[in-house]
């Protein structure tokens, strides 16, 4: 059964059993698995109950039984085997993992190894492993590892600590191969793992400065010692941080400067900065840092850097104007200016800038204007230091005025801040004037024209002139009549404007007919004239109309008369010139137009046809063409050649293929039309024809292609044939690489374990070798896919380990690979294989499984009257996968302890164990030294340890714990039976069997007796024992018999076998003087009963007898009545009364029964009541049959008395016969009274 059968979905089987008396059959499912199943008892059918578990239990037994209720059941055991599914996922041996390795570790070196196992078999306990995620996620870590199939994690690139990443987290995945599950292929994943991989910094780095560039600038006439720069430098390898010292290893101005070990450079000599006028009052100074340590070569690690120092002046000059823009001042003596000039817009907006100045001086100087127009504009910036650029600016835009002043000046004033020296730059502004007077048109009034239609927008004229105080400017009228013009200083004036209406073209061409042309190609000329008219003012440029061609493909060839339209082409025409989809049809636009202004134009289509002649010769793509063709081939494909003409049309570009040369006769071509006028000629071999390279190697044809028609043009092209040789020999396995080799299981070996090798006669073979089955073998027994992913073949025959975790001995014994050799280059008539070659892998055990105890639901019950010293009283069974000396248990007691019912425990020494193996199989014998304490109640825990016995290693156990109860002689039980003790001694497993089932304990034989036939008739023997449950506890007398009586089956199978009386053993022993007792309370107990009987019967005859004397007394009455007196009144139905009288009973009783009997008139009284006629149980039968009443014959019916009475009388007291006036109602009866 498969483990993934749903639970009481789909019927997992069917019992079925045939009865030859057609009786109803139930069917049972029972031993200690039968909770796995439910099963319908009448129709046998049988559900899931409990799921089944592949890997927990792979086959168990369960006993099936079916019941016809007459016979005794008939038990079958059926063995149920667990059909392995893919329902589990890998799962890794640990959920994280860390590792630590250095950063110079070289590529493809195993970082890591991971391991995940799947319980599954087959491809589904394949496992195969996966990298998901990197971090960081970089695209140097996206590829930096890769996974084997044996779980190693490979360095896939360098590592750096400080260039990558010090640190990496891999998430890791196990998949298993896929297997089937719920009816589909599935492939499960293990939960993901991460592995954390730390890397170790090394010293293979050489120090770095912190800055990448180091400037400072000090005082010409600082004093020794004077600190002027910090450098620092660390070590590039972060995670090492070695001590860096410093020195300086040049400089261009020796002795100058120095430097400490903390890298402080200090003034160690005077400077001078005149010395360094050419060197741009800089000193460059090399500083080197190095390490303390060497690095990993053995060599220094030091880095070195120039550090520029500038030695700066001191302030003793006063401030200089310069006539230059920073920063390209050189603030050279060439450049000091003290007059300097600017330009400015009259009214211009305040800030302005008018001309730049740039002051050069060390200290800080202060900036201000003065002279006569001081007061018009102010200096920026006020303050600064050292080298600036000074801006003199508008400050009140009024004042700057053209009409008044058309130059001004101001002073510029720089004060040195400290030595209060100070420097005068004079500058010259010239004022620029602006437009500030009223337009005036040069016109009062314009006559203008404009087109009909014109559009809005249409410039009318651009020839009205506007001065302004001597400036003159054109203005463009726009439909407007009053225009008026306005200058900037918002002044204005406004002239007049008369506007007359003209005509205009307004009528396009129209041209007449369509045109299309048919023309042969060469000797065809195109003569046509194209008719067309203009609807304007006739002998007017507007209807004068002109032909003009349109560009166009074409319309080069052609040529179209200006005035008349006549179109004609220039040369001949040639159809092949033509694009192949116009299909010979060329299109030409003639374009007629008008000569008014704007022009108008009318276009027209001509349209004409070139009609194709056979004017082309074929042509061949290539002038000669190399085929080559297999020997031994008859029929083959040689080749194909291919020639194109280039008329266009169908009937004059066919082309036709033939052949000549030496050795045509072995070939033949066949031609195929390809379409616009190419065609391809394929070349074969005849089909009875194959060309030997022995015999000829190659050929020289000549192909021709030819035009079918009456001019019968044709070319040519060469062809060669080359012969190819055959590779036709199938390669060959070295059996000396195919010896046996061994492999220890369970990751002790790795890598290549064997190569394969392959030889092949043939110079050009290309050969692999492929894998083509794997046999998995356990003691001689194929066990399947197992192995099946152990190994893997490479192409070049290499044999290596590709799941060396996953090689288990105890799975496979042997391992055999059976591989071939292929040739690649083989040719495909000929067997490109070798015979396949098997490579027997041999799997060397190791300890690595532990020994491990059989489960065994049976209860260890010890009962002291029972036991004795060296009787076995509990068992124990392990197995150990591993062989040979790995696999020998060895049993010991390691504790074993005394726990009393009060819990309290002690230590005791009163067993032994006694080893025994079968096969595989060993078993431990736990048996008692000495004799136990009867008094003690409770449990001995026995803690039982198997170990196996390695040569190698260390060896491996496992403990289990036995608890062996103690029973009281109180739960001593005794069934008596009515066989004697050989009869009961025979069928004892029976009555277990029976026993069990109706308690579901364990039953303990004690003794089987027979019993003295004086003191009981019906008994002839007894059985002793006790009912123990798996907790140790026992069933009582009273338990026991209301669990027999619940399973009627039981019982009535106990009852089959003799079982009579279940007791206690005082109980019987004590039977006697009970009976005895018994039989005086059941006379007593009779008696009382046949008291209550006979008085009972009393009072019914007495009441019984009074109602017949009523009767009696009503029928008499009757007789003294005359007939003549008698109603005629109608009985009232269902009483015994009529309407009037109310009095008269109708008793319908013989008048025998007028007596003292008392007899029921209902014939079943004469059936026996009496459930002791016959005092036996038919325990075979479904149910009782019911007697069937005993044979009588019903009394005659006697008349009905006042009936019969009244009938009788047939005359009155006169004595006269009288007529009968009587009826008898039949519906009213008094018998029953």
């Amino acid at each position: 059964m498969s483990e993934e059968q749903p639970l009481n979905g789909a019927v997992a089987f069917w019992l079925v059993a045939t009865d030859s008396d057609n009786d109803a059959l139930t069917y049972e499912i029972s031993g200690s698995y039968a909770y796995f199943f439910s099963v319908t008892p009448d129709t046998g059918e049988v559900k899931l109950a409990s799921p089944l578990d592949y890997e927990t239990l792979y086959s168990f037994t369960i006993t099936i039984s079916v019941n016809d209720h007459y016979n005794s059941p008939v038990r079958r055991d059926m063995q149920v085997f667990v059909e392995d599914k893919n329902d589990n996922a890998p799962v890794f041996q640990n959920s994280a993992f860390s590792t630590t390795i250095s950063e110079t570790l070289p590529v493809g070196s195993v970082v890591f190894s991971v391991l995940a196992k799947d319980p599954d078999t087959g491809t589904g306990g394949l496992v195969k492993y996966y990298i998901e995620n990197v971090i960081p996620s970089t695209d140097d870590s996206k590829n930096l590892f890769h996974i084997l199939n044996n779980g190693s994690i490979v360095l896939n690139d360098s590592l750096s600590y400080n260039n990558k990443s010090a640190f990496y987290q891999l998430e890791l995945k196990a998949c298993d191969s896929g297997g089937m599950w719920n009816d589909s292929e599935i492939t499960h994943c293990s939960q993901p793992v991460f592995l954390s991989i730390s890397v170790v910094d090394e010293p293979d780095l050489d120090p770095r400065f912190v800055r990448e560039f180091y400037s400072a600038s000090v005082a010409e006439d600082a004093a020794l010692g004077t600190s002027v720069l910090k450098v620092e430098a660390v070590d590039g390898d972060k995670g090492i941080n070695d001590h860096v010292t410093y020195s300086i290893s040049n400089s261009t101005r020796s002795g100058w400067f120095s430097i400490g070990e903390d890298g402080v450079i200090t003034v160690s000599a005077p400077l001078d900065r005149e010395q360094l006028l050419n060197e741009n009052e800089e000193v460059q100074i090399e500083v080197t840092a190095t390490e303390k340590n060497l690095n990993i070569y053995g060599q220094e690690a030091k880095a070195s850097m120039w550090v520029t120092i500038r030695v700066t002046d001191v302030n003793d000059h006063k401030p200089e104007f310069y006539n230059c823009s920073l920063p390209a001042c050189s603030f050279s003596p060439q450049e000091a200016q003290v007059s300097f000039t600017g330009y400015v817009d009259e009214h211009t907006s305040a800030r302005i800038p008018i001309d730049d100045l740039t002051m050069g001086d060390n200290g800080t100087f202060l900036l201000s204007l003065e002279g006569s127009d001081a007061e018009a504009f102010n200096v920026s910036p006020e303050r600064a230091a050292g080298y600036v650029s000074v801006q003199v600016v508008v400050r009140n835009s009024e004042m700057v005025d053209y009409e008044k002043k058309t130059v001004m000046f101001v002073q510029v004033v720089a004060t040195d801040s400290v030595s209060k020296n100070y420097s005068v730059a004079n500058v010259t502004i010239h004022l620029r004037d602006i437009n500030d007077h009223r337009p005036t048109f040069s016109q009062s009034l314009y006559e203008l024209t404009v087109p009909e239609h014109s559009p809005t927008g249409f410039v009318v004229t651009s020839s009205i002139t506007v001065s302004d105080n001597g400036l003159q400017t054109q203005m463009r009228v726009n439909g407007v009549v009053s225009p008026t013009a306005t200058d900037g200083g918002n002044q204005s004036s406004t002239t007049t404007l008369q506007i007359t209406l003209l005509d205009i073209n307004d009528k396009a061409p129209v041209v007449q007919g369509t045109y299309t042309v048919f023309v042969p190609e060469e000797d065809g000329n195109v003569s046509v004239t194209i008719q067309a008219y203009d609807d304007d003012q006739p002998d007017t440029n507007n209807s004068r109309l002109l032909f003009s061609l349109l560009p166009g493909p074409y319309s080069h060839n052609f040529s179209i008369d200006p005035n008349t339209g006549l179109l004609r082409n220039l040369e001949p025409l040639d159809r092949e010139a033509i694009d192949p989809a116009l299909e010979g049809h060329i299109v030409l636009t003639v374009r007629v137009t008008d000569c008014g202004e704007p022009p108008l134009s009318t276009d027209v289509n001509v349209t004409i046809t070139v009609e194709d002649i056979n004017d082309n010769l074929p042509i061949f793509n290539q002038s000669s063409y190399e085929f080559s063709v297999m020997e031994r081939d008859p029929g083959e494909f040689v080749g194909t050649v291919k020639a194109w003409d280039a008329d266009q049309t169908e009937a004059n570009n066919r082309i036709s293929f033939s052949l000549s040369g030496t050795g045509v006769n072995n070939f033949m071509i066949q031609g195929k039309v390809l379409g616009q006028g190419w065609a391809e000629g394929s070349l074969w071999l005849l089909p009875d024809v194959s060309l030997d390279y022995e015999a000829q190697k190659f050929f020289n044809l000549t192909v021709s292609a030819e035009n079918p028609g009456p001019q019968g043009l044709d070319s040519t092209a060469n062809v060669t044939v080359v012969v190819v040789d055959v590779n036709d020999e199938p390669p060959t396995l070295d059996a000396a690489s195919l010896q046996s080799i061994s492999v220890a299981e369970n990751g002790s070996q790795h890598g290549l374990v064997a190569q394969v090798i392959a030889q092949d006669v043939d110079t050009d073979s290309v050969l692999i070798i492929e894998l083509v089955n794997i046999i998995c073998t356990k003691d001689n027994v194929d066990v399947g896919s197992v192995c099946h992913g152990w190994f893997s073949v490479f192409a070049n025959g290499s044999v290596y380990i590709n799941q060396s975790e996953a090689i288990d001995y105890e799975a496979c014994h042997l391992v055999t690979l059976v591989v071939r050799a292929h040739d690649l280059t083989t040719d495909s008539r000929f067997d490109a294989y070798s015979s396949n070659g098997n490579l027997p892998i041999v799997i060397e055990d190791r300890n690595d499984n532990a020994p491990y105890f059989l489960p065994d639901n049976q209860t260890f019950v010890i009962i002291p009257e029972l036991v004795l010293p060296n009787q076995p009283v509990a068992s124990v069974q392990a197995r150990d996968e591993d062989s040979q000396h790995n696999g020998v248990i060895k049993f010991s007691i390691l504790k074993s302890e005394f726990v009393s019912k009060n819990g309290a425990s002690s230590p005791v020494q009163v067993f032994q164990i006694v080893p025994s193996v079968d096969v595989d199989l060993y078993t431990g014998s736990i048996e008692l030294v000495t004799n136990l304490d009867s008094t003690l109640q409770g449990t001995y825990q026995v803690t039982v340890q198997a170990q196996d016995q390695p040569i190698v290693g260390p060896a491996l156990e496992t403990q289990t714990t036995l608890n062996l109860f103690t029973v009281d002689q109180s739960y001593r039980v005794r069934l008596q039976f009515s066989t004697d003790k050989v009869d009961v001694g025979a069928n004892v497993e029976e009555i277990k069997a029976a026993l069990v089932q109706a308690t579901r304990t364990t039953v303990y034989v004690v003794t089987i007796q027979n019993i003295d036939s004086v003191t009981r008739a019906q008994v002839q023997s007894y059985l002793d024992a006790y009912f123990v449950f798996p907790n140790g506890t026992a069933l009582t007398l009273n338990e026991l018999n209301m669990m027999i009586r619940k399973d009627q089956d039981a019982l009535r199978q106990l009852l089959q076998l003799g079982l009579v009386v279940v007791g206690s053993q005082e109980s019987q022993e004590s039977d006697q003087p009970k009976l005895l007792t018994s039989v005086i309370i059941g006379l007593v107990v009779a008696l009382l009963l046949v008291l209550v009987i006979l008085i009972t019967a009393l009072l019914c005859v007495r009441k019984s007898y009074h109602r017949k004397l009523r009767a009696m007394k009503a029928g008499k009455e009757a007789r003294k009545t005359p007939i003549e007196a008698t109603t005629s009144t109608a009985a009232i139905p269902g009483t015994n009364m009529y309407t009037t009288e109310r009095a008269n009973p109708m008793l319908d009783l013989p008048t025998k029964d007028l007596g003292l009997e008392s007899f029921s008139s209902n014939d079943l009284d004469n059936v026996s009541l009496n459930s002791l006629d016959k005092n036996a149980v038919d325990l075979d039968m479904d149910s009782k049959e019911i007697k069937k009443p005993l044979p009588h014959n019903s009394p005659e019916l006697d008349p009905e008395p006042l009936s019969a009475v009244l009938s009788g009388r047939r005359a009155g007291t006169s004595g006269q016969q009288q007529r009968d006036l009587s009826f008898t109602n039949p519906g009213l009866d008094t018998t029953d009274l």
